[in-house]
């Protein structure tokens, strides 16, 4: 898994995708609608998860030499950027559903809420350890996602796919920043784990219950196929998430030493040569 990286925090920006949802009902990927229902759960957590984020790395800038202050202030707009987008999105999700989806959605928001709002009475150290150990888990989520790119998003809407995407390739760039903030303002290995671990739950939980009820709502739940295809990429992503997580609890690691997703990696670049 070692290997050189073409991500550079000191290139981190805040970007424009260029995402223009309709305010219609997502519909974006008709031909792995369980996958959508996966995906759309998970960015229901993201107005609630990142601004915690936001909130921890902030918290610690003035313990951050200045290198590192300059970095975290990138991964922080990159970050802001992020959820807003995905509020953007989830309002095309909640509008799609109606009765008791919708408040199904509701409470599932008010859990979310109310979740990270206790998180934040916890210290400054475990907010930090806490982000480096949800960025490990979305950079997981990036090494995953990407070799089954076409398979997943093929004939995908565009700019649902393209916010993923966007966010996928984000998480690769900035993999290292939350980390090296940590390492300065705390570096307890044994808080990063139970903070990472935290992190782990919150979203197994979350995402499970979110996929639940929109597959209830799309009309998936009665369907052997949805689950056994749920089933298998959870594995996979769990295999995944877990021996990475493990490897980046270990002394002497960090992010800057694994191998980037090729393809993300390039996404992102080309991306940048289509803005002005």
């Amino acid at each position: 898994m070692s290997g050189t990286t073409d991500a550079s925090p000191a290139a981190l920006k805040a970007r424009n995708p260029g995402l223009r949802f309709s305010g219609e009902p997502a519909q974006w990927q008709r031909q792995r609608p369980e996958f959508a229902c996966a995906v759309e759960a998970v960015s229901l957590l993201m107005p609630h998860a990142e601004p915690y984020v936001v909130d921890s790395a902030e918290r610690v800038l003035d313990q951050l030499p200045e290198s590192v202050q300059d970095q975290t202030r990138r991964y922080i707009r990159q970050e802001r950027s992020h959820h807003a987008q995905h509020r953007r999105f989830n309002d095309t999700v909640i509008g799609g559903t109606t009765g008791a989806s919708r408040l199904r959605l509701a409470l599932l928001d008010r859990a979310m809420a109310a979740t990270f709002g206790l998180l934040g009475r916890r210290s400054a150290r475990f907010g930090v350890a806490f982000a480096a150990g949800f960025e490990t888990i979305a950079y997981a989520g990036a090494r995953w996602t990407e070799p089954r790119i076409g398979r997943l998003f093929g004939r995908a809407e565009d700019d649902a796919a393209r916010l993923f995407l966007w966010h996928l390739a984000e998480e690769v760039e900035h993999k290292g920043v939350a980390h090296d903030a940590w390492a300065e303002a705390d570096g307890s290995r044994l808080r990063y784990i139970v903070a990472m671990s935290t992190a782990a739950v919150l979203l197994a939980v979350f995402a499970l219950a979110g996929t639940m009820a929109l597959l209830i709502d799309r009309g998936r739940w009665w369907s052997p196929m949805a689950h056994a295809r749920l089933a298998w990429w959870s594995v996979t992503f769990i295999f995944d998430a877990v021996t990475l997580m493990v490897l980046s609890a270990l002394p002497g690691h960090h992010p800057d030493q694994l191998t980037d997703p090729i393809y993300l990696t390039t996404w992102l670049r080309d991306l940048d040569h289509q803005q002005p």
